[in-house]
């Protein structure tokens, strides 16, 4: 595995996610709030807002790898009825795919989620087809739920999705 670290996003890592985020393969996994092609500007607004965050009710990381933010990561708490659940969302650059990092990154945010805040279960919705995310969180000792049939449209088309969900001890 890769050596890496999970910490609070800077201004300065708008450059690396401006690079590593401009790729069709990682958008293609990704809900459409996820640009391609990703410009300067998404970089200037996403790292602007994870840097921003207060962390009240989520925590964004980048994931830092050979000194540059080569991925993100984070948990969304619910509110309303799912005040207890915690959404995960995250991404690779694609020159790390495939190495152990994104499995102990969502092992170490878990951890820190379930200390941070009042949950009970994270979960996540990868595209039932994104092999590579859903082997992530079966590693992460995630349990897949369900499959849900023709539950997202991805530029025209639909796709099923899965739900995982990983249960605090």
């Amino acid at each position: 595995m890769s050596k890496f670290e999970l910490r609070k996003w800077q201004i300065e890592d708008v450059e690396d996610v401006a690079h590593y985020a401009n790729n069709e393969r990682i958008a293609a996994n990704l809900r459409n709030v996820f640009p391609y092609p990703y410009t300067l500007e998404d970089a200037e607004a996403y790292v602007g807002s994870c840097a921003e965050n207060s962390e009240e009710r989520q925590i964004c990381r980048a994931i830092v790898a050979e000194g540059h933010a080569v991925g993100s990561i984070g948990i969304f708490c619910g509110s309303d009825v799912y005040e207890k659940s915690g959404e995960l969302g995250y991404w690779l650059a694609e020159d790390y795919w495939g190495q152990g990092m994104m499995t102990e990154a969502v092992k170490q945010i878990c951890r820190e989620a379930f200390e941070k805040f009042d949950i009970v279960r994270i979960y996540a919705e990868p595209f039932a087809h994104n092999t590579g995310s859903r082997r992530v969180l079966e590693k992460a000792g995630f349990s897949l739920e369900g499959i849900m049939r023709k539950g997202v449209c991805k530029k025209g088309k639909i796709y099923d999705y899965c739900m995982y969900a990983l249960l605090i001890d």
